[in-house]
């Protein structure tokens, strides 16, 4: 594999089908809400929080603790290097699966 292959972009921490959710929910929505993205891939607190640690720890991933309605609330997004990371995923899963 070359760097100009979209297939060199295939990244595995990215991979796992819950990372890959949270990526793209986040890829699409910029920021969301802890508990919106737990609804949304419909997965207990725990293992959400695992999953954006493994994230965070990648550098993909940021949070951010507000208090909203008088509740610490935490908000999520993508860095500017895990949209970079998630797009050349996505690129190279487009190049595996084909037209």
């Amino acid at each position: 594999m070359t760097a100009s292959d979209p297939v060199a972009g295939f990244n595995t921490t990215i991979h796992a089908p819950n990372r890959l959710r949270i990526c793209a929910l986040l890829n699409t929505a910029g920021e969301a809400e802890f508990s919106a993205v737990q609804r949304q891939l419909g997965v207990s607190a725990s293992v959400l929080s695992k999953h954006v640690t493994v994230l965070m720890n990648a550098g993909y991933v940021e949070q951010r603790k507000a208090v909203r309605d008088t509740r610490q609330r935490v908000w999520l997004k993508l860095t500017p290097q895990g949209r970079e990371a998630y797009r050349a995923h996505h690129a190279a899963l487009r190049a595996i699966v084909g037209p």
